[in-house]
């Protein structure tokens, strides 16, 4: 359990996510995906990092009964500090990284794959912000990364989920395949990138990074605040509490 980095090819760093059951992750968990991220990135031998999830689906947010536990702010500062540590680090990672979704990718994995450089998906994944269905908000800046500006509106309001078949068609996802052929089609394309010279590789990663027309990091932590507020203002518990409820219904 926990983050961990293979390489299965030459130039390649395969960063996998694991956080049985669902990878809700916890303060630490962000903190440590952030960390191994930067690594693989600034280890001059790296071209490209994969990242992928091992168990039910890539990613199902922030762990949530971990705030439940917290009776102050301690947990949810931590989450609002880790994922963004997370994000940033998979923006700013030296080279590009390239995410394999499968399952899954909800709350703070749309952060991750928003900021990631391509995205390669299974026919089964699925993408979503149920933020305000558990008295949160966020992520819409990487949300409006992966669909069209009123499609992210209507998603995050509702908090509905889209398809990989529906981001393949806005230009989001590179490629959908079957699930069993996920892994092979995102070392294929981590391959072809890899291939490339490592030095120029970098240097075209912080270009199109500078170039960006929103600076994430700046409208992700002006989206935390209002999560704050909600949190102060006693909303968020009165919504997240109705969490566990809504499972067992």
């Amino acid at each position: 359990m926990g983050v961990s980095t293979s390489s299965p090819d030459k130039g390649i760093a395969l960063v996998t996510v694991d956080f049985p059951p669902v990878n809700a992750l916890p303060v630490q968990g962000w903190y440590d995906l952030a960390d191994v991220v930067t690594a693989a990135g600034r280890d001059p031998g790296t071209r490209c990092v994969v990242l992928t999830a091992a168990g039910r689906g890539f990613n199902a947010g922030v762990d949530i009964k971990e705030m439940q536990r917290d009776p102050g702010h301690d947990a949810l500062v931590g989450a609002n500090r880790g994922c963004y540590a997370a994000f940033s680090a998979v923006y700013e990672c030296e080279v590009p990284v390239v995410a394999a979704v499968r399952g899954f990718c909800l709350g703070g994995g749309i952060g991750l794959v928003g900021n990631a450089d391509a995205i390669v998906a299974s026919e089964d994944a699925t993408f979503g912000l149920p933020e305000l269905d558990r008295g949160a908000l966020g992520a819409a800046t990487h949300l409006s990364r992966l669909v069209p500006q009123h499609l992210m509106r209507a998603l995050y309001y509702t908090s509905r989920t889209a398809t990989a078949a529906e981001l393949h068609a806005h230009g989001s996802v590179w490629r959908v395949v079957p699930g069993g052929e996920l892994h092979d089609a995102a070392l294929e394309l981590a391959r072809e990138i890899a291939a490339k010279d490592g030095y120029l590789l970098r240097l075209a990663k912080a270009a199109i990074n500078g170039i960006d027309p929103v600076d994430v990091r700046r409208s992700y932590r002006f989206e935390q605040g209002f999560t704050f507020e909600a949190n102060l203002s006693g909303v968020a518990d009165r919504v997240r509490n109705t969490f566990g409820e809504e499972k067992q219904s």
